[in-house]
């Protein structure tokens, strides 16, 4: 399987199946990610040999053709001397140099077509792995929160209908300690409400008795009524 190949499945492969079956989703997408940017790696590597190919075969094409033109022009200048054997031995090499222009032109054009093309894709699969980095933080910080979201859910039904069925029970039996505790002050105020009557009865009675006491030692109290003669 080529490099162009095995980038094309990492970036077509069926993420949400991957992850499902993942124990760590979070722990999967950065690894595939780091195979995305190895393969990326690799492939650069390639593009940069393909490149480089390329500019030989130019530089070797140049070089030719620069050839050609010179043979030519030291023929050009033998005929102007009279020379026309020097022009021919200088024809012949140019014949030999242009067909090596021949056989050069369209390996030349075909390392261009082809370096042209791996540049093209090296472009695209970079703005891949770009998408895919970018892809990679959202489904991250979505995973957290979606943690987060099932750790909160579980607390909440830790936290059932039997714990708040316990704060109920609680409740009733404080809210029974309260009533009994009423009643208790309830019945202890009047008893005490009894108590200061009586005590205020017993003070009124006193207080009248010293006061009669008084009067008579001051000689204020008033006559006794005369009894009636009693009849025989």
């Amino acid at each position: 399987m080529g490099i162009f190949d095995r980038i094309s499945d990492i970036f077509k492969a069926n993420v949400n199946d991957t992850l499902d079956k993942a124990e760590d989703p979070e722990k999967m997408l950065k690894q595939m990610v780091i195979e995305m940017e190895e393969s990326i790696n690799k492939t650069t590597l390639a593009v940069a040999s393909s490149i480089a190919n390329e500019k030989t075969l130019e530089r070797k094409l140049i070089k030719a053709r620069a050839e050609s033109a010179d043979w030519e022009q030291k023929a050009m200048q033998a005929i102007n001397a009279n020379r026309e054997d020097l022009a021919k031995a200088a024809l012949q090499k140019k014949a030999i140099v242009d067909r090596n222009v021949v056989d050069l032109e369209p390996i030349y054009t075909s390392a261009k077509t082809t370096s042209d093309k791996m540049r093209s894709q090296l472009d695209a699969l970079r703005a891949k792995l770009d998408e895919a980095r970018t892809r990679q933080s959202t489904l991250i910080a979505r995973s957290q929160a979606a943690k987060a979201q099932k750790q909160i859910a579980q607390s909440l039904n830790g936290i059932g209908s039997d714990a708040f069925s316990k704060f109920d029970k609680f409740e009733g039996k404080i809210e029974k300690l309260e009533g009994e505790a009423e009643a208790f002050e309830q019945l202890g105020g009047s008893n005490t409400k009894l108590d200061d009557e009586f005590k205020t009865l017993s003070t009124s009675a006193g207080v009248d008795s010293e006061l009669l006491q008084l009067k008579a030692k001051m000689g204020k109290l008033p006559p006794a009524p005369e009894l009636p003669p009693a009849q025989g």
